[in-house]
């Protein structure tokens, strides 16, 4: 024991801070943004009056005590002397109330207990004023309450993960990534610090970090010591996932790696509940934001559910908003969260198997029944981003019979909004995952090949739809019977790319004996049976037979009126073909109306973006210029074709189809400025997009050779005319319209040249 004399120890409010007394950490020498940030502590921690308290919270490796020690050795707060005491448990609060007392008077320690010499420096503080002490790392409020309990005249800034516990604390500020800009800027000056270097690839990878700064140091670091590029470094990150997340450079901290920095905090909520960890985990496998939380239904019993949210929340492991009911979590901890490392207790095989297959679960459990009834397409929008993620993160040989049911009705919905190239993705992984897990002929592998099938038609890729359709029609004759529903709906889907080639007549036949059929299994009035009528008297227009297609279209029309009701997709398709095959009889006032009513409907019940919309409003156009409103229907045609170029892309169908009538408006107003360059676009996207023989790429070559016709340039349109002769020949054979056509226009052409030569000599 040792003795003091008498007066040794003073009372503390007669201590002096001496010189020195400050700790802060190494000042960053790499400190990039925040600029709004540290505009906030300056206000709050200039504030005069008694103690301040501000809580700064966020993910970690948000750059929480970079900001805080940054900001203490910077700016112009006044406070001294600035002590940092690492608070992540009540043991290193009073380690640094020790350390405290000892550097106050370093007597002190060979006389009082450690206990004794924390209370005597918390007296310190409660008996001086203008001091800042920052409590970094905080896990616990109540580690660091009896401090807070105490003081009354100095200034406390408290970094932590903690979000939602900070209630009485003067201030706070949630501390998110870096921005893009931020975040290159330190990327660069991290990796360029011996000496420039290329950088190709940096912002992308500054992206898939997802801006933390934690990770874009560690990038950065390792950058600097390898002769690699970001985009070399990306490569590695995506085929090494474990690895590289785990991997700095030489000097970085593997405790201080992103693999590890989670760990304490995923340590503390498995301690509290285990269910909160197994939901991060499921989590990670969904899209960053807007995840609804109705997607988690059935997960577990209510309370526990909302407990598991609540604690993830709290612990910045995800942002929750209650007013969406959604949840949010940083890309990068969904990245690491999901890659598998038998050496990471959080992270094993197992665990991220098992998240993997309930997240699946989940998606599939909340699908709607439908994909094409417009009352569920709200549902559809909010799932198909974490469908796609899901797709994007999951291997395809890990697929089951649910995640192929899951990608192919997401296909199916995606067909029907017009987004091709996504539908066909999720369409082609449904296939591939049925054949596996059930084999060839299983039906559902059958029907999603007929799905698939329809996806390429809808995209114009005829090449690949009806092989794939013709080999589908076969294994189910084969594997199901001619008769049963499913064979008669792919044969139908058959007949309906044959009309999409041109090829009319095989088109007719199929669809009437697979109409017959129909009736015969399914009844009259079933809607498979609608359907096919509908498509044949759509065949019956296409082929010029108006009279057949006309009465066809009327009788469906009211009989979907009284099956499915007025306001039905398929009965305001009844609606938009019958006002089409008007408009071709020659009676386009009728059409007008019908279109108009349509067109009104269709915005009502599908929303003005969907693809029915825009062609019904493409074909209002098309039958306004037929009745003499031609000014009209160019502006129609142009704010429709601006329209489907943001909704459905540039080399959509439809919006091919668009531009091509809108190039003939130009054309009949005598524009050719306009006209032309329309028709050369249409044409080398139609040939991108659908290739050289599609009969709308056929069509393109026959409109631009007329354009330049009447322009007068014949040694345009004859050398176009005779290759797209032959290619009609070829295709659509010597009796189709088309080649009627482009045989006539190449002989006036050819006379018209020949007769000009004439006149000239």
């Amino acid at each position: 024991m040792v003795y003091l004399p008498p007066g040794a120890v003073r009372p503390p409010a007669e201590v002096a801070a001496p010189a020195g007394l400050d700790n802060l950490p190494v000042r960053p020498r790499m400190f990039v943004g925040r600029t709004t940030e540290l505009d906030r502590l300056d206000a709050a921690l200039a504030a005069p009056g008694g103690v301040v308290v501000q809580a700064m919270h966020g993910l970690g490796g948000i750059g929480k005590s970079t900001l805080a020690a940054h900001w203490a050795a910077t700016r112009a707060h006044g406070c001294t002397p600035v002590r940092w005491i690492n608070a992540s448990s009540a043991t290193s609060v009073q380690e640094g109330l020790v350390e405290l007392a000892t550097a106050l008077e370093s007597g002190l320690p060979d006389a009082l207990s450690p206990k004794d010499l924390a209370e005597r420096a918390l007296q310190w503080l409660a008996t001086h004023s203008g001091w800042l002490l920052i409590l970094d790392n905080v896990n616990d409020p109540s580690d660091i309450a009896p401090l807070l309990a105490r003081p009354t005249n100095g200034r406390f800034l408290i970094t932590s993960r903690l979000a939602t516990v900070w209630h009485n604390v003067t201030t706070t500020v949630r501390l998110d990534v870096l921005d893009e800009a931020e975040s290159l800027d330190l990327l660069t000056r991290i990796a360029t610090h011996a000496g420039p270097r290329d950088l190709d690839g940096a912002s992308e990878l500054c992206a898939e970090l997802g801006h933390l700064p934690l990770a874009v140091e560690q990038a950065a670091a390792y950058l600097a010591q390898n002769p690699l590029t970001p985009r070399a470094y990306l490569a590695l990150l995506d085929e090494y996932p474990a690895e590289m997340y785990g991997d700095g450079a030489v000097v970085t901290p593997h405790e201080h790696t992103i693999a590890k920095i989670w760990n304490v905090t995923l340590d503390r909520i498995t301690a509290l509940q285990p269910q909160a960890a197994d939901l991060l985990r499921l989590l990670a496998w969904y899209a960053p934001d807007q995840i609804p939380v109705t997607i988690l239904d059935g997960l577990a019993n209510p309370p526990a559910l909302i407990k598991a949210i609540g604690i993830l929340n709290a612990y910045s492991m995800i942002t929750a908003d209650p007013a969406a009911q959604t949840l949010a979590v940083h890309r990068l901890v969904q990245a690491v969260t999901r890659t598998p490392d038998p050496s990471e207790r959080h992270r094993t095989p197992q665990l991220v198997d098992q998240a993997l297959t309930q997240a699946t679960k989940q998606l599939h459990d909340a699908l709607p029944a439908d994909w094409d009834d417009p009352v569920d397409w709200p549902t559809w929008r909010t799932l198909i981003p974490h469908i796609d993620a899901l797709a994007d993160h999951s291997p395809a040989d890990t697929d089951t019979h649910s995640t192929a049911y899951l990608f192919n009705l997401t296909g199916q919905f995606l067909d029907g909004q017009g987004q091709l190239t996504r539908a066909i993705g999720h369409l082609r992984r449904a296939l591939a995952g049925t054949v596996r897990v059930l084999g060839e002929d299983h039906p559902n592998t059958l029907a999603c090949r007929s799905t698939l099938a329809n996806a390429y038609r809808s995209a114009g890729d005829l090449g690949q739809a009806i092989p794939l359709l013709e080999q589908a029609l076969a294994d189910m004759v084969r594997a199901l019977g001619e008769n049963h529903p499913d064979t008669l709906s792919t044969r139908h889907n058959l007949a309906c790319t044959y009309r999409s080639a041109g090829d009319l007549r095989r088109a007719i036949e199929l669809h009437e004996r697979t109409l017959t059929d129909m009736v015969i299994v399914l009844g009259g009035y079933h809607p498979y049976t609608l359907t096919a009528r509908h498509n044949l008297a759509r065949t019956y227009r296409e082929a010029g037979d108006l009279g057949r297609a006309i009465g066809l279209h009327e009788r469906t029309l009211a009989d979907r009126v009284r099956v499915l009701g007025e306001d039905h997709p398929d009965t305001l398709a009844s609606c938009h073909d019958l006002a089409l095959s008007y408009r071709e009889a020659g009676d386009p006032e009728r059409a007008i109306a019908m279109f108009e009513r349509t067109l009104d409907d269709r915005v009502r019940v599908l929303g003005k973006d969907h693809p029915y919309t825009l062609a019904s409003r493409h074909n209002l156009a098309r039958a306004y210029q037929e009745a003499g409103h031609l000014a009209r229907g160019i502006q129609l045609l142009k704010q429709t074709l601006a329209d489907m170029v943001r909704a459905l892309g540039e080399n959509h169908p439809d919006t091919l189809a668009c531009r091509s009538t809108l190039a003939g408006a130009y054309l009949r107003a005598g524009d050719l400025g306009q006209a032309i360059p329309l028709l050369e676009q249409t044409l080398t996207g139609r040939v991108r997009a659908l290739s050289e023989d599609h009969p709308d790429t056929l069509v393109s070559r026959n409109n631009l050779a007329f354009a330049y016709g009447v322009a007068g340039d014949l040694g345009q349109a004859i050398p176009l005319l005779e290759q797209t002769l032959t290619d009609s020949m070829r295709v659509l054979g010597e009796d189709h319209s088309l080649t009627r056509n482009v045989r006539n226009l190449l002989a006036r052409a050819v006379a018209e040249r020949d007769g000009g030569e004439t006149g000239q000599s």
